[in-house]
């Protein structure tokens, strides 16, 4: 079951079922050669962690970049490592298959044995923090901001920011107006954007937004700050933001 075959009628539901369907014929150059949309293979996952976690209001959105290919291209969820999505937030649901795979990227649902580095670092801060997930989603709500899993002819992961200009504004055109809808039902005082990227995407987005608009470093394993006590400098960074945590 997909994006496209279930009438949607709860807001974010609706608004990620219309990301789904704006971006799924978007065709992309090289360096380019694989794209993932885990909004319509993906969609029963994406969709019970929609419904579940989802409801509004929320005082804080955290805002990823795009799927990470062993976290929400596997799970459809946003950095969704497979054991704290199943195991922790207690989704777990099949996932079909992306329509033109990478042989070095298989897409295994919930049997991928691959740890997502980012999403086990982010939901394991929420867990040690909350302990339970609907502590954590009262206050907060993880979204990604593009929905799209871009890889190169190698594998190789290739970020949306590193997109040519004329890829780039369709796409992004689709991913702020979804991002709008999502803080419009949200109605959060504060949107947080999970790295740089993120950050720029909000601003741009949210130009009448009144709430407060900042930044957490991203848990990547690329990014040599998060390999040093991630946790504590994302804490750090939301209470420079004036989160009360």
């Amino acid at each position: 079951m997909n994006s496209e075959a279930v009438p949607a009628r709860d807001p974010l539901v609706k608004t990620a079922a219309h990301l789904a369907a704006e971006t799924k014929d978007l065709r992309f150059g090289p360096p380019i050669t694989h794209v993932y949309s885990p909004l319509v293979y993906a969609w029963e996952p994406h969709r019970i962690y929609l419904e579940k976690f989802g409801g509004a209001p929320k005082e804080i959105l955290l805002i990823g970049m795009n799927p990470g290919p062993y976290g929400m291209a596997q799970t459809g969820v946003p950095f969704g490592d497979v054991a704290m999505v199943r195991d922790w937030m207690g989704i777990e649901a099949p996932v079909g298959r992306p329509e033109n795979e990478h042989p070095k990227r298989s897409v295994l649902g919930f049997a991928c044995p691959r740890s997502e580095v980012s999403g086990a670092r982010l939901w394991g801060w929420a867990k040690q923090r909350y302990s339970e997930p609907e502590q954590f989603f009262s206050r907060f709500f993880v979204y990604n901001y593009c929905p799209l899993c871009f890889m190169e002819s190698g594998g190789r992961n290739f970020t949306p920011d590193k997109l040519p200009a004329r890829e780039r504004e369709p796409l992004f055109a689709a991913c702020d107006r979804a991002l709008r809808a999502v803080v419009d039902y949200c109605r959060p005082g504060f949107v947080i954007g999970v790295g740089h990227f993120a950050e720029a995407r909000i601003r741009a987005a949210l130009i009448n937004y009144r709430g407060t608009i900042g930044r957490i470093p991203h848990p990547s394993p690329a990014s040599p700050a998060a390999n040093r006590n991630w946790a504590g400098i994302a804490e750090e960074a939301l209470c420079a933001c004036g989160v009360d945590l």
